[in-house]
């Protein structure tokens, strides 16, 4: 019983101990360092192998070819560790830290290897020469430490391990002709080591630079994150609270409105006279709701990109042809002549038939509704080359310069004053172009004040391929 009671304990001491390390590990927050500093070494092997490989070839030329080869080899050596370990890391997700540990393991014993061949195959030039200064070690040696500060940055003690190293390694190289020449103070010898000194500083304070600039972008990311999680979340909530709210105003809404027809059409019973206005008044204004929450419920779905386009070849006159005859009745009961003027030949587009009749729908309904009595509204698709234009003009009063923004953008309009003429919920021409640019088309206008204006979209011609490969994704579909 003791003997189970002490087994216990050294279970729960020993799982303690793992969650702790588990903990420790997770705390410090290296995982992703890890994993973006192991990944990267595999990354950077040609970058790195290229400037070495010539440091090669150019100290062959100076020094002895054996030598300098054998400890380039070495370095190259060193790479292939490195690359093999980047690719195992790719394999980890960022979760189990005993994985992680090795990993770090490896990264600590691969930095070692490695920066000890690098200053090998450095310090090897430095001994063979003959004269003071050692430019062309120390600027490769100062290569390196300055790569390690760019590209290490993820890990400061690996950062400061290899470092250390180089930094080593400068030493060695400052002090040899130190010993070997015995100069007095005043001497070059003693400035070059003074140097050394001073590039050693810098590098120092260039790799700080580098991490804490390092460290910096991760805030920012992260801070980045963090406001793009909570303006996704914040249009989800906008998004199901539009759909919501729309979706409990249309069903009483649409209660409403058949009721008042059918007292407006005397179904019930005949309407006194003094009524009609009143209920031909709430009706109107039934109707205007109902297209706001049509259009609210449109202006959700494109923008959480719930639409479903269902793309087809489609020839633009008679998808013009079409939206005209389908407003004939506001164009007549308003007093305007809507003239169509189709294109000579077939305009073929590829497109969604039901939203880019939307679309020319609410240009066409703005036209109308802008227009004074007894005026022409002219419809017209125009062949543009490898581009197809369908375009609305009308005789109203124009757009002010600079109102762009205004015009396409929501809840927005030109005449936001108290008696504007005109009502309307400011979404038409905002839901029109987002369906346009779904379209990869360009919907604009051209306006002149006291002239009026022309609003357009304009396509891609369909071409022959286009058309085909639209009927085929159809067929796909529909089989």
């Amino acid at each position: 019983m003791k003997r189970r009671k002490a087994l216990g304990v050294k279970m729960q001491g020993l799982r303690t101990f793992k969650s702790t390390q588990t903990n420790w590990f997770s705390s410090v927050g290296r995982e992703q360092n890890i994993k973006d500093y192991a990944s990267l070494l595999s990354e950077l092997v040609w970058k790195r192998q290229t400037s070495f490989l010539a440091a090669a070839v150019l100290a062959a030329f100076y020094f002895d070819v054996v030598s300098v080869f054998v400890t380039y080899l070495f370095v190259a050596l060193t790479e292939f560790l490195d690359v093999h370990l980047g690719r195992k890391s790719k394999s980890w997700d960022g979760q189990d830290p005993i994985i992680g540990r090795q990993i770090l393991k490896r990264i600590v014993f691969n930095t070692i290897i490695s920066a000890l061949a690098i200053c090998a195959f450095i310090v090897n030039m430095a001994l063979q020469q003959s004269s003071t200064g050692h430019f062309t070690p120390l600027f490769f040696l100062f290569s390196a430490s300055v790569f390690a500060a760019m590209y290490n940055s993820q890990l400061l003690g690996i950062l400061l391990l290899r470092l250390t190293i180089y930094g080593f390694a400068f030493l060695f190289i400052a002090v040899f002709d130190l010993v070997r020449y015995a100069p007095s103070l005043k001497s070059q010898i003693w400035m070059e080591f003074f140097t050394i000194i001073f590039v050693l500083y810098f590098i120092i304070d260039i790799s700080m630079k580098f991490y804490l600039s390092h460290k910096e972008r991760l805030e920012q990311m992260k801070l980045i994150k963090e406001e793009s999680e909570r303006a996704k979340a914040a249009l989800e909530a906008k998004a199901q609270f539009l759909a919501t709210v729309s979706h409990e105003l249309r069903t009483p809404l649409t209660s409403i409105i058949g009721a008042l027809e059918l007292v407006n059409n005397d179904a019930l019973a005949v309407l006194p006279e003094p009524l009609k206005p009143i209920i031909n008044l709430a009706n109107r204004n039934g109707q205007r709701l109902a297209a706001l929450i049509d259009d609210l419920l449109s202006m959700q779905k494109i923008e959480s990109e719930e639409i479903v386009f269902d793309f087809m070849p489609i020839d633009a006159n008679d998808l013009l042809s079409e939206t005209v005859d389908s407003t004939s009745g506001i164009a007549s009961k308003l007093g305007i002549h809507v003239t169509l003027e189709p294109c000579a030949e077939a305009c073929m587009i590829i497109g969604d038939r039901d939203r880019l009749v939307q679309v020319l729908s609410n240009l066409l309904s703005n036209a109308l509704k802008f227009s004074p009595h007894g005026s022409t509204v002219k419809a017209r698709v125009e062949n543009l080359g490898t581009r197809v234009r369908i375009s609305i003009q009308d005789e109203g009063l124009g757009i002010p310069a600079g109102a762009k923004d205004r015009v396409f953008g929501k809840f927005s309009q030109v005449d936001s004053s108290d008696v504007r003429r005109v009502g309307g919920t400011g979404l038409g021409l905002y839901i029109s172009k987002q369906i346009a640019e779904r379209h990869n088309a360009i919907i604009d206008y051209v306006s002149e004040l006291g002239v009026g204006s022309t609003f357009y979209v304009e396509f891609d011609r369909g071409t022959d391929r286009d058309i085909a490969r639209a009927d085929k994704k159809r067929l796909d579909t529909a089989t």
